[in-house]
């Protein structure tokens, strides 16, 4: 029995000393673990953005307003799209027309199918007078959404300013069959046949939006111009006295006697395009 015990001893004795062993690797390990953890940087926090309706409240603040709200927003996601068209509409609103395009392109590097930053790209170019700029995303935008009438009318304008006047014609028309009842596309083909020379064309084009509800001052302003270019002035002052103060259409018939030799030269009346 003794004999038998002594035995047992010695075999069952290893296998304690490494169970002994085993425990012990495995408090080392769990130490080790416990300091690559504490080690380990924290990972990193992802940035809070405005909620929802925060955003759209800032959407009704002035310009110079919702250029700081969407430049922190930006600022704090650069991936942040709707930030970046946001903070390029509000630029372009303040007549910041190098910045509205340098933002809004940051926005295209990561996404070049925005369609919202296509369009806020080719208004950019257009309202700083460079056109030839706005065409590549204008088309590109109005292939995204072949149904949209905006696209097109803005098309037609940049063609307009690039002197490439068939096409813009083609744009303006385009834009009017997708939205036969949309005032602005209306005026913006009105105004290019006035340019053009077709005044009675444009007169006919204007007297149609200005009979959509979406008609603005802008339309109204816009057939006056035409109404008095062709020599009918009391007409087109009656017209212009409905929007504007009396110190505004005292200047525009000045000007419209100047043009129609009427009158001496004077400041210029603004033909408003209706945008797109």
């Amino acid at each position: 029995m003794c004999r038998n015990r002594a035995l047992l001893a010695t075999v069952l004795a290893p296998a304690l000393l490494l169970g002994v062993a085993a425990h012990a690797g495995d408090k080392r390990e769990a130490k080790v673990a416990a300091a690559s953890r504490a080690a380990a940087p924290a990972p990193p926090v992802a940035p809070r953005k405005a909620s929802a309706e925060q955003r759209a409240a800032a959407q009704r603040l002035d310009p110079l307003a919702r250029a700081a709200f969407w430049a922190g927003e930006f600022d704090n996601d650069p991936t942040d799209q709707q930030a970046g068209v946001a903070l390029s509409q509000a630029l372009r609103a303040l007549g910041r027309y190098d910045e509205a395009a340098e933002t809004v392109g940051r926005v295209l590097i990561a996404n070049p199918d925005n369609y919202d930053a296509l369009m806020e790209t080719a208004r950019a170019s257009v309202e700083r007078g460079q056109g030839f700029y706005a065409i590549e995303p204008a088309r590109r935008a109005a292939a995204l959404n072949p149904r949209d009438w905006r696209p097109q009318s803005l098309l037609g304008v940049a063609l307009e300013q690039a002197k490439r006047d068939d096409e813009a014609l083609a744009a303006h028309r385009q834009a009017v069959t997708l939205a036969p009842n949309e005032a602005a596309p209306l005026t913006n083909l009105a105004m290019h046949m006035a340019a053009s020379g077709d005044l009675a064309g444009a007169e006919a084009q204007l007297r149609r939006a200005a009979a959509l509800p979406s008609a603005t001052i802008q339309v109204r302003q816009n057939l006056a111009l035409v109404i008095g270019l062709q020599g009918r002035l009391a007409e087109a002052e009656k017209l212009a006295r409905q929007d504007l103060p009396p110190e505004s259409v005292d200047n525009n018939l000045a000007w419209l006697r100047a043009a129609t030799g009427q009158g001496s030269p004077t400041r210029s009346w603004s033909a408003v395009k209706a945008g797109g």
